[in-house]
């Protein structure tokens, strides 16, 4: 079912730094860029959504290093994420960011959070190419269209802030048209 087609983009624009950021519809899974940002949960088990897809898609050397990650470091906090490599997929790294559960509270601050702390881990190991899914709007059940706004809103913030950063390619990669419209809105 993920990689019945290829992946469209629907939209891009030049941020003011330079960068490009893209609208792609498509199976983030396929994305051929440094990293790709897995929608994870604190205890980095890949066990629905994105992160099945990733975990199906990328093979169990992924669930392993997310373990040990765990073991190592503790519960993954939303604006601290984990990182694995790529596994089988065509990118390099996977950063798992922790989005908020809808109702938890503060959810807002926790999705900036989790945008912010990926695109920064995506500094730290050099990157300059990397795919977002829509963070915490599918099983965590929040919001597509408030998702969106501070998706876009972080992003622009983080590059305004971080002039000297590597990143050159920033990809939302939606899957489903209900997501793909949200996003498409507030664009």
């Amino acid at each position: 079912m993920y990689n019945s087609y290829m992946n469209t983009i629907l939209r891009e624009k030049t941020l003011a730094g330079g960068q490009k950021l893209e609208i792609v519809q498509g199976d983030i899974t396929a994305e051929q860029v440094d990293a790709i940002v897995n929608a994870a949960n604190s205890e980095l088990q890949h066990g629905g959504g994105v992160a099945w897809a990733i975990l199906n898609r990328g093979g169990q050397t992924i669930q392993r290093e997310s373990d040990e990650w765990v073991r190592k470091y503790g519960r993954v906090s939303h604006a601290e994420p984990a990182y694995t490599s790529g596994g089988e997929l065509p990118c390099k790294y996977v950063i798992h960011a922790v989005g908020p559960i809808w109702g938890e509270g503060d959810e807002d601050n926790k999705l900036a959070g989790a945008v912010r702390g990926s695109l920064r881990r995506a500094d730290e190991l050099k990157l300059e190419s990397i795919a977002f899914p829509a963070i915490s709007t599918g099983i965590f059940g929040f919001p597509k269209e408030r998702a969106a706004k501070i998706i876009f809103a972080e992003i622009e913030k983080y590059f305004a802030q971080n002039a000297h950063s590597g990143i050159k390619l920033i990809k939302l990669t939606l899957f489903d048209q209900p997501t793909i419209e949200a996003f498409l809105g507030e664009w």
